[in-house]
């Protein structure tokens, strides 16, 4: 099985996905790690196209099953239709920005203000990137099922609502 779970950031992919995986007993794949290149403050340098692609279809290649966390959107069909099944997470701007602040505390010390202003904008779709307009248009466009979540329930709750849905899908 290859599951992607995808939405804004601050939805809880990362969460949901690492449970997920755990669960189903799948190995877990952080879209980011592949997307974005090792630095020091991190997410400063993409990593090229063609490498990132030949990444990605490593890892799908050669697990038994995984789960994958983030966005593939602009990988390449290839990439974006490899999925078996995909969760879309949203929940409601404010949630997911107070999710963000703790994160970068946590991580970096820190509130990266500029992520947080890119963040905010998802529902409205001002700034390039992900936006709630665009995530729709891509689902849209995917091979798979495709479970619609609001991410506002515990992240074991949404585990095994997703679990539940994979057994019937």
């Amino acid at each position: 099985m290859r599951l992607l779970v995808t939405g804004a950031a601050g939805s809880g992919t990362s969460t949901l996905g690492q449970l997920l995986a755990a669960r189903l007993g799948l190995e877990f794949q952080e879209a980011d790690d592949i997307y974005w290149l090792p630095s020091i403050p991190p997410f400063q340098h993409k990593r090229p196209y063609a490498e990132r692609h030949e990444m990605m279809d490593g890892v799908l290649s050669n697990a038994g099953g995984i789960v994958v966390a983030g966005s593939v959107m602009s990988w390449g069909r290839e990439i974006e239709n490899a999925f078996d099944a995909i969760v879309f997470l949203t929940a409601p701007t404010q949630l997911r920005l107070e999710r963000l602040k703790q994160r970068d505390i946590q991580r970096f010390g820190a509130v990266d203000s500029e992520f947080l202003d890119w963040a905010a904008q998802y529902d409205s779709g001002m700034m390039p990137g992900r936006s709630l307009a665009r995530h729709n248009s891509w689902l849209a466009d995917r091979t798979c099922p495709v479970l619609p979540l609001e991410s506002i329930q515990e992240p074991e709750t949404l585990a095994q609502e997703v679990c539940e849905w994979l057994y019937r899908t």
